[in-house]
């Protein structure tokens, strides 16, 4: 065997194995399961995302942000199948390296990334011509704000209050 036929070949089969490590994704029985795999990436997202709202203070940051989790959850669970199954992919793809590859140009994974980056990321999905990336950033952006105002500590900052209607009374 030649040497230069050795080496394109040890070449193919690396490439063939990194891209199908990188592809395999077994499927999860349990729909759930997807919510709680992409609980972190959310997280990392969250506060970039929702810049300004968010508590200054670590110990009510970090519950504004599980409640905001928690609602993301719930939200999910009533969209209807096709804007579920589109927001999953979007999230199954921020989680692979060849997926962050394709969509931010850099395999670093969105957990290492800054601030700064993070935000520079979706600034420049927001701002990109080609509308599907447009799409990915304001999917993200309405499931992470729809989560977070739904929840009714959060209404203060908004001023808002719960109308109250005669007649009908709260039972919480």
């Amino acid at each position: 065997m030649e040497r230069r036929t050795f080496l394109f070949g040890a070449l193919g089969t690396t490439a063939a194995l990194a891209l199908g490590v990188s592809l395999y994704r077994p499927e999860l029985a349990v729909e759930e399961a997807n919510d709680e795999e992409h609980r972190l990436l959310l997280k990392v997202l969250l506060p970039v995302l929702l810049d300004g709202a968010l508590p200054e203070m670590a110990s009510p940051r970090d519950l504004s942000i599980n409640r905001t989790l928690n609602a993301i959850s719930a939200t999910l669970k009533v969209l209807p199948q096709g804007q579920r199954e589109e927001l999953f992919t979007l999230l199954d793809l921020l989680e692979n390296r060849l997926g962050l590859l394709l969509l931010t140009g850099s395999m670093t994974p969105l957990l290492l990334r800054s601030h700064a980056e993070l935000e520079f990321m979706l600034n420049d999905w927001r701002e990109r011509s080609i509308e599907l990336f447009q799409l990915a950033y304001l999917g993200l952006r309405e499931l992470i704000l729809a989560s977070y105002y739904s929840c009714p500590e959060h209404w203060v900052s908004l001023n808002y209050a719960k109308p109250e209607l005669p007649g009908i009374t709260d039972k919480r």
